[in-house]
């Protein structure tokens, strides 16, 4: 299967990442979540190119991701917020600052690059994987998994052409 195929198969997770699976996009959200929204300061703060900038805020629109609205009408500029479908990455962001925090090659005293903390309790807050029927985390040692059939028989054709 080719990247460009990724989004056509029954598996989530490959259709999640034809949308989001690339560091730059990641990086946009990030921004986004940080409070930026406009085309400059996403390029300051990326180093990404303006046209690499602008093909994947234009790819998160059409995805719904994030709304694009004008701010400036001479010259026209735009400015990008996050969908309801966007804020719904945030856990997954989540997830990225902690693995990066463990495994990104930083001491593991150094002091974290940016602190999120819940602003009910003032606590930091984290991921916590939890069972929602009896509320005990859990990893993946701690779970089974069932292939739905047509995700099962997508498997089955893949190792039946190679």
């Amino acid at each position: 299967m080719g990247w460009s195929e990724v989004g056509d198969t029954v598996c989530p997770i490959a259709r999640a990442l034809a949308v989001v699976g690339d560091r730059w996009t990641v990086l946009i959200l990030r921004e986004l979540f940080l409070g930026v929204k406009r085309f400059e300061e996403f390029q300051l703060q990326t180093g990404m190119s303006s046209h690499l900038l602008s093909t994947r805020l234009k790819r998160l629109d059409a995805e719904g991701i994030v709304a694009r609205r004008p701010y400036s009408e001479r010259p026209v500029r735009h400015e990008y917020r996050l969908t309801d479908k966007g804020l719904d990455f945030y856990p997954l962001l989540l997830s990225l600052k902690a693995w990066g925090e463990k495994w990104g090659g930083r001491a593991s005293k150094a002091r974290p690059a940016l602190s999120i903390v819940h602003r009910h309790c003032g606590h930091p807050a984290q991921i916590r994987l939890t069972c929602p029927s009896c509320e005990e985390p859990f990893g993946p040692k701690d779970v089974s998994v069932t292939l739905g059939h047509a995700f099962e028989a997508e498997r089955q054709a893949r190792r039946a052409r190679a």
